[in-house]
């Protein structure tokens, strides 16, 4: 079974290495490895898929970063395929090629983002008159209830949370869901994340999600 294991280690020549190796001593296989964010106090945060032979505990995983000095965990869960940030620009070119199409343009955009942003499932809204109605949706999403909440304070990609954000629907939040959110700049529609189970988004992550909000908004206008 594979996982998506989220961990910060030094940022030093040799700790990575040292890593794969504490993992291949429990013959876990490394699928794919993904730099989130380097802080400037010489850490670094990685997202590294890895794949555990049958009857191998997740706790070895874990038991095998812990061995290492400087290595801590932040969240360990399942995961399927591989991260793969570069699929977005396979994503914008097929978004290019179907701006006359919102529909259409926002199903690809929903169907990459998972994976490249090792969240669970992503969804599209409309802000209208009468609230927020769904557009598309990725394949894990929460079903539509069919509510129209009325967005609140999103003039930027940001964190979610159920403290304050309360006209966000229930079904969002469920499974412990951690929630990070983008206008698609100069349009009517909304870009919502979620990640069953955390990791919380990194300020990196939502500076990416920023991104892709203001390159597809301009694509879109």
């Amino acid at each position: 079974m594979s996982y998506l294991i989220r961990v910060s280690l030094p940022d030093t020549p040799g700790s990575l290495g040292e890593l794969a190796e504490a993992f291949g001593m429990i013959d876990a296989d490394i699928r794919s490895v993904d730099i989130v964010e380097t802080t400037t106090d010489g850490f670094v945060t990685d997202d590294i898929v890895v794949e555990l032979p049958t009857g191998t505990l997740v706790d070895a995983l874990i038991t095998a970063a812990g061995s290492l000095d400087g290595v801590e965990v932040d969240s360990i869960r399942p995961f399927t395929g591989r991260v793969d940030r570069r699929g977005q620009i396979e994503m914008l070119a097929r978004i290019a090629q179907v701006t006359h199409d919102v529909a259409a343009a926002a199903a690809e955009l929903v169907a990459v983002l998972p994976q490249a942003m090792t969240s669970s499932w992503a969804v599209v809204v409309r802000e209208t008159g009468a609230g927020l109605v769904r557009v598309t949706g990725s394949q894990a999403a929460p079903e539509d209830d069919g509510s129209t909440p009325t967005l609140v304070d999103v003039t930027s990609a940001r964190i979610l949370h159920p403290e304050t954000d309360t006209w966000v629907p229930e079904a969002w939040w469920i499974l412990d869901t951690t929630l990070a959110i983008s206008p698609l700049t100069g349009t009517d529609l909304v870009l919502v994340i979620g990640r069953i189970g955390g990791p919380d988004f990194l300020a990196s992550e939502v500076s990416q999600i920023s991104d892709l909000g203001h390159i597809i908004g301009a694509m879109l206008r």
